[in-house]
């Protein structure tokens, strides 16, 4: 008999989600165990054994593991469902069987480089800072930086009442009315980038995720994806 779990572990393991986004949807009231809705964390529950259920479809744990690298188009949000009817991002990976969920978000007018995986001790280990997996974007930015303004942003800056980690910032050109600029980071925090650039009166006109860490789209099409073999997870 397989060993007992964590609610949230199990979840994570059978592709719904990472087990911080399957912590939410316990608390949310989205899960069920034999019936029961389960809204506290530290349920253990025994895969085989007992029946478990999100949004009333009954989970299974995956065979295999699969991780995709998509270049999202913009208009595209990064969850499994949208109330407000919006395309979601799962509806472009054809012909994948496999329940998977998105390492992290882009936003709906951001496109680029975006992963997505049932593992979710991966995508735990992936977007935990501690691990400091680098994010690599190209942000299109009204204006000109000025040299002082881009070493702050490089150094740090204070962003909501935390400073913002170092970066690496450089600018790739200069049109008349804009510049754009590749930024690598490792941080997560929601719309960061956007928000940082905001912060030196330089709003982002257009965002494009270009990497994590080494894995980048190298020429793969708006729109597609393809599935990652080991060496490129490393």
């Amino acid at each position: 008999m397989a060993e007992p779990l964590r609610l949230q572990k199990f979840l994570s393991r059978s592709g719904v989600a990472s087990r911080r986004k399957a912590e939410e949807y316990i608390a949310q009231g989205r899960v069920k165990v034999d019936g029961k809705t389960i809204t506290t964390m530290g349920e253990m529950i025994t895969p085989g054994k007992q029946k478990v259920y999100f949004d009333g479809k009954e989970v299974v744990a995956e065979e295999r593991f699969i991780y995709i690298l998509l270049n999202k188009p913009k208009g595209y949000v990064t969850t499994l469902s949208d109330p407000q009817g919006r395309p979601i991002v799962t509806s472009l990976l054809s012909g994948i069987r496999e329940r998977v969920f998105p390492v992290g978000r882009l936003d709906l007018n951001t496109e680029g480089a975006l992963l997505l995986t049932n593992d979710g001790d991966l995508a735990q280990s992936t977007q935990h800072p501690s691990h400091e997996v680098t994010k690599t974007y190209e942000a299109e930015v009204k204006g000109h930086p000025t040299s002082g303004s881009i070493r702050s942003l490089a150094k740090g800056i204070m962003l909501e009442n935390k400073m913002t980690a170092p970066a690496k910032i450089q600018v790739k050109r200069r049109g008349k009315k804009t510049s754009v600029m590749v930024i690598t980071i490792h941080e997560g925090r929601k719309r960061q980038v956007k928000k940082m650039f905001q912060a030196i009166g330089h709003p982002v006109v257009s965002l494009k995720r270009l990497a994590y860490g080494k894995l980048g789209l190298d020429g793969l099409a708006l729109g597609k994806f393809k599935i990652l073999q080991q060496n490129e997870l490393k």
